[in-house]
C-alpha cells in the first residue's frame, strides 16, 4: 500500500504521516520547500515526540519526499499508483496541489481501485473544495477517486530550530472521517474513526478547539503574554475563553443535538490541552492570519452567527472578535493588512467585507460595534 501526503510540514510528519505509516502505507511526502524535501530524503527515520502526560516517542520509517515545485511529474506519478492521498497544506493552498493530483489521476490505470482522497485541513468541507479544484482541471480524472471529508485535531506547536525533521506534538489526537464515500473499503488508519455524519464532528472541533485556541491567543496578545499556556494561567483570560466556548457549546447543542454534559467535558479537555506547559506555543503563531480567522465560516463568526440566528448569547464571542481586531503583529501579513484597513476604511463596509455578514444578519450590529471600537482605539493612540 502507498500513501502520498501533500505538505511535509510539522502536521504532515507529526500527525497524518505518522498514522499513515502506522497503517502500513509506504509514505511519500510532496512539498514545494526544497530544503525540507532534501532534509527528509537525507534521513532513514524521524521521531514524533509526544510531549505531556502519557506521551511516548514514535519512530517513522519507510518514507521519501518529492519536490512538486521542481518536478511536478514526479508528484503526479506517485499519485497515479497510490492507494491514498492526503494533504495538510492550508485551505488556500488546495488549488495549488490540485493539478498534481489531477495529473496523477489521469495517468492512473483503470485496473486500480479508486484513489482515496482526504484533505486534513482546519476547514469545513476541505475535501469537497479540493475535489472541485480537481474537477475544474479534469472532471473525468476526478471520477477515478473517492473523496471523503475529515475532521482532524492535534496540537503541533512551533518546533525548535535545531529539531531537524523530528516533530514534537501533544499526545491527544482525533481524526474523524466520513465513511460513506468508501462504500465499505475503508483506508487502514489506526486511531481514526469513521462516521456517517461528519458535520457535528467538524463543527464541534472547529468551534471548540480552534475557537478556544484563537481566543486564548488574541486575549493573551492583548495582555502582553507570549505563550498559550501562560495565557490560560491568567484567571481573567481563562474566564473569557471559557465563556466563549460555553457559547459555542450552546450553539452546537441547539444545531446538532449534542449532549450539553458531553460538550462541557469536551471543552474542559480542550482547555487542559492548551494548558500543557510542555507544548511551547506562542500567541503570535496561533493568532496569525486574523483576516481568515474572522471570515464568515471560521472560528468566531461561524459559531456566533449560528448562535445569533437562534437568539443565543454571543457576548463572549464578540469580545474575542474585538481581541482579534486588536491583534497587531508586524511579522504577520494579515495582521498588518487588518490594522491598515481599520485605519483607512469605513467600519460598516469593512465589517461586511471581512466577516461576510449581511447587514441584516442578527449578528452584524454587534460585530460592527467591535470594529468601531477598534477604529476609535487606533485614532486615540
Amino acid at each position: 500500500m502507498k500513501a502520498v501526503h501533500f505538505g511535509a510540514g510539522n502536521i504532515g510528519r507529526g500527525f497524518v504521516g505518522l498514522l499513515l505509516h502506522e497503517g502500513g502505507y509506504d509514505l511519500v511526502f510532496s512539498d514545494v520547500a526544497g530544503a525540507l524535501v532534501d532534509a527528509i530524503n537525507s534521513t532513514d527515520s524521524y521521531t514524533v515526540h509526544e510531549a505531556g502526560p502519557g506521551g511516548v516517542d514514535r519512530v517513522v520509517t519507510g518514507y521519501r519526499a518529492v519536490n512538486s515545485a521542481e518536478d511536478p511529474d514526479a508528484a503526479a506519478d506517485e499519485v497515479a499508483t497510490a492507494d491514498v492521498v492526503t494533504c495538510a497544506v492550508g485551505p488556500t493552498v488546495l488549488r495549488f496541489i490540485a493539478p498534481a493530483i489531477a495529473a496523477g489521476l489521469a495517468r492512473r490505470s483503470p485496473d486500480l481501485d479508486p484513489l482515496q482522497v482526504m484533505a486534513c485541513e482546519n476547514a469545513i468541507g476541505a475535501t469537497d473544495q479540493l475535489r472541485a479544484e480537481i474537477e475544474k482541471i479534469d472532471a473525468d480524472a476526478a471520477g477515478r477517486a473517492v473523496f471523503a471529508n475529515t475532521a482532524v485535531d492535534r496540537i503541533v506547536p512551533a518546533q525548535p530550530a535545531d529539531g531537524g525533521v523530528d516533530v514534537t506534538v501533544e499526545p491527544y489526537f482525533e481524526w474523524a472521517i466520513e465513511q460513506g464515500p468508501f462504500a465499505g473499503r475503508l483506508p487502514n488508519i489506526p486511531g481514526a474513526h469513521f462516521v456517517d455524519d461528519l458535520g457535528p464532528y467538524i463543527e464541534r472541533k472547529l468551534f471548540t478547539v480552534n475557537t478556544g485556541h484563537a481566543a486564548t491567543a488574541y486575549f493573551g496578545a492583548l495582555a502582553g503574554i507570549e505563550r498559550i499556556s501562560d495565557a490560560l494561567a491568567d484567571p481573567s483570560i481563562a474566564s473569557r475563553v471559557e465563556a466563549a466556548l460555553k457559547e459555542t457549546s450552546a450553539m452546537l447543542a441547539a444545531v446538532h443535538g449534542l449532549d450539553p454534559a458531553e460538550l462541557a467535558e469536551y471543552r474542559a479537555t480542550i482547555l487542559d490541552r492548551f494548558r500543557n506547559p510542555e507544548l511551547i506555543d506562542t500567541v503570535q503563531r496561533v493568532g496569525r492570519q486574523p483576516l481568515r480567522k474572522l471570515s464568515r465560516h471560521e472560528r468566531f463568526i461561524g459559531p456566533a452567527s449560528q448562535a445569533a440566528e437562534r437568539d443565543l448569547s454571543t457576548d463572549a464571542l464578540i469580545a474575542a472578535v474585538g481581541a482579534a481586531l486588536a491583534f497587531d503583529d508586524p511579522s504577520d501579513e494579515q495582521s498588518v493588512e487588518l490594522q491598515r484597513l481599520l485605519r483607512t476604511e469605513d467600519a460598516y463596509a469593512l465589517t461586511a467585507a471581512v466577516t461576510g455578514l449581511e447587514p441584516e444578519h442578527p449578528l452584524f450590529e454587534a460585530v460592527h460595534a467591535a470594529f468601531v471600537t477598534r477604529q476609535n482605539e487606533l485614532r486615540e493612540a
